[in-house]
C-alpha cells in the first residue's frame, strides 16, 4: 500500500469512526450502563479499535450537554471514582431515529447493489412492500 493510499484509508476510518461513535455508543448504554474506558474498550467489536481516547471523551461530554446520556460518579474502595454513563430518552429518540435512516439507507443499498450486480430483484415480502408504502405517504 502506497503512502498516499495509507494516508486516504486513515482518514476514511477517522471520518466513518467518528459518524457512527454517537450511535454506537447509545447502542451499548441502551443495553447496560457503563463507564468511558469499557466503552471503549467495547468499541473493538464494531470495528472502532482505532479510537483515538481523547476523541472518545470529548464526545461523550458532548453527548451529555446535548442531554443524550448523563453520567453520575462511583466509587469504590478498591480503586478511584469513576464516572458512569447512561442513555437518557433525549438518546433513545435519537439511536431509533439513527436506526430508521439506516433501514431506509440499507434498502437502498440492497436495491444499488442488485442493479450493479445485474440480478433481478427478489420478490418483496409483504412487509417490505408496506414499509415502501408508508415511505412515499
Amino acid at each position: 500500500m502506497t503512502e498516499l493510499n495509507r494516508d486516504i484509508h486513515k482518514a476514511t476510518t477517522e471520518a466513518w469512526s467518528k459518524n457512527w461513535l454517537v450511535p454506537i455508543v447509545l447502542l451499548m448504554l441502551r443495553e447496560w450502563s457503563s463507564y468511558g474506558y469499557e466503552l471503549m474498550e467495547k468499541m473493538a467489536a464494531f470495528g472502532l479499535n482505532t479510537m483515538n481516547a481523547g476523541t472518545f471523551y470529548r464526545t461523550l461530554r458532548q453527548m451529555e450537554k446535548e442531554g443524550m446520556v448523563q453520567s453520575s460518579w462511583e466509587t469504590s474502595e478498591g480503586g478511584p471514582a469513576r464516572r458512569m454513563y447512561s442513555i437518557t430518552e433525549t438518546g433513545e429518540a435519537y439511536l431509533k431515529l439513527w436506526a430508521e435512516s439506516l433501514d431506509q439507507y440499507q434498502r437502498m443499498m440492497n436495491t444499488f447493489f442488485q442493479l450493479y450486480t445485474g440480478r433481478p430483484r427478489k420478490e418483496r415480502t409483504e412487509s417490505e412492500s408496506k414499509t415502501e408504502k408508508e415511505d412515499q405517504q
